[in-house]
């Protein structure tokens, strides 16, 4: 253990669990080895399959947004095993909720591929069904969610259930103020949640050094919940470390919290230019511990990754990518006066005046090829609707 001097304190570096380094060597782990003991060559490919796939549906759907067919994207290039090797350690029965850019998680959840973009293109306000897949659908307001799985997990405790909440996070959200009350209230009803953090050094611009003086990790026990550092980039240590947590909580141990040392390789968004405050040097340091090579190297070295195999893969990735692509450009537009819908489950003179504003605002364009004249007729009728129930 490491050891770093602030003034007159003398504090010992957190330990990070590590289980393969970057070059792809396996270590031994007397704590975490366990965890993983049943993870065979053939899960072993699978977990490489995963992180594969998911980069290829990342880099589809940020060409994708380059190409005008997506307004927004927010990649999660470099951050697959901290996705991959969390999200495959659930069960069904488990619910995520999560940020924006945990798209990896949803894949591993069942999410269709193009419930993955509709979001994104603007054709609706959600993307799937959170009962579906038990999932969320992604939270933007920063931090939001970890208040919402802290209730869902209080909720199913009461249910008698050992399901757990998982709630994924990203650190620059440990700043805000729900995750610190989230962290408050599970700590004080030992909730089955798991507080993910994928620690990828920056908030938008911002390092992670601004504002964590210390590691993430070692804000939870100031709540009064154990919490480990887990090399992000390692799909087999983000594994065992996620599924010691799950167990703790399904046995009534309460929260964990986990922090994913990882790397964002590209932009926050595709709206972000990262070139503009940060070194190019900064990402190669991190290229060289990509998550998909290290695994790949072992994999190589055992014999298990042939070309025939990786050929598959990629075959696979492609597959899906093109899946994706058409799924997305096929979404139809949703009538103009949609917007409206499902803001509330009854009528509310709120929406219904604003609903009004805006229909005048498009019979402005009446002549126009662009008239939307069935969504003013289905306004109408709405309309009419809710002045009946008025």
């Amino acid at each position: 253990m490491d050891e770093i001097h602030l003034g007159e304190l003398h504090l010992g570096d957190i330990d990070t669990v590590q289980l393969l380094t970057p070059e792809g060597s396996r270590l031994s782990d007397a704590r975490y080895d366990a965890w993983v003991a049943d993870v065979g060559d053939e899960q072993l490919l699978a977990l490489y399959e995963d992180m594969v796939v998911i980069r290829r549906i990342d880099t589809e759907a940020t060409a994708l947004q380059r190409q005008g067919e997506l307004g927004l994207w927010p990649p999660l290039l470099g951050q697959e095993a901290a996705q991959v090797g969390s999200g495959r350690a659930l069960r069904r029965d488990d619910f995520v909720f999560s940020s924006y850019r945990e798209n990896g998680v949803a894949y591993c959840r069942g999410a269709d591929l193009t419930d993955l973009v509709r979001v994104w293109r603007g054709t609706t306000a959600s993307g799937w069904d959170p009962y579906a897949i038990n999932m969320a659908t992604p939270q933007v307001i920063i931090g939001a969610q970890t208040l919402h799985a802290t209730g869902y997990a209080i909720g199913v405790q009461n249910d008698g259930s050992d399901a757990v909440a998982v709630a994924y996070f990203g650190d620059g959200a440990t700043s805000e103020g729900d995750v610190n009350e989230a962290l408050i209230f599970a700590a004080t009803y030992s909730a089955p949640v798991i507080f993910f953090c994928q620690n990828n050094q920056w908030a938008i611009s911002e390092p992670v050094k601004l504002q964590a003086q210390r590691p993430v990790a070692e804000r939870a026990p100031g709540f009064g919940i154990p919490s480990v550092r887990v090399d992000g980039n390692d799909v087999l240590a983000v594994m065992a470390v996620t599924r010691l947590a799950l167990d703790r909580a399904r046995g009534g141990g309460g929260p964990t919290f986990i922090e994913a040392v990882t790397y964002r390789m590209g932009p926050h968004t595709t709206a972000d230019d990262p070139t503009r405050y940060r070194d190019a040097s900064e990402v190669e340091t991190w290229r060289a511990k990509d998550p998909i090579a290290r695994l790949a190297a072992y994999l190589s070295e055992r014999g298990l990754l042939t070309d025939e195999r990786s050929e598959a893969v990629s075959a696979k990735a492609d597959a899906v990518a093109a899946e994706l692509r058409a799924g997305c450009i096929a979404l139809p537009d949703p009538e103009p006066m949609a917007v409206f819908d499902h803001v509330y489950s009854t009528a509310h003179t709120g929406i219904s005046r604003q609903r009004d504003h805006y229909s005048r605002y498009l019979r402005t364009f009446v002549g126009d090829d662009t008239t939307p004249s069935a969504a003013l007729d289905q306004h109408d009728t709405l309309h009419q609707q809710d002045r009946k129930a008025s």
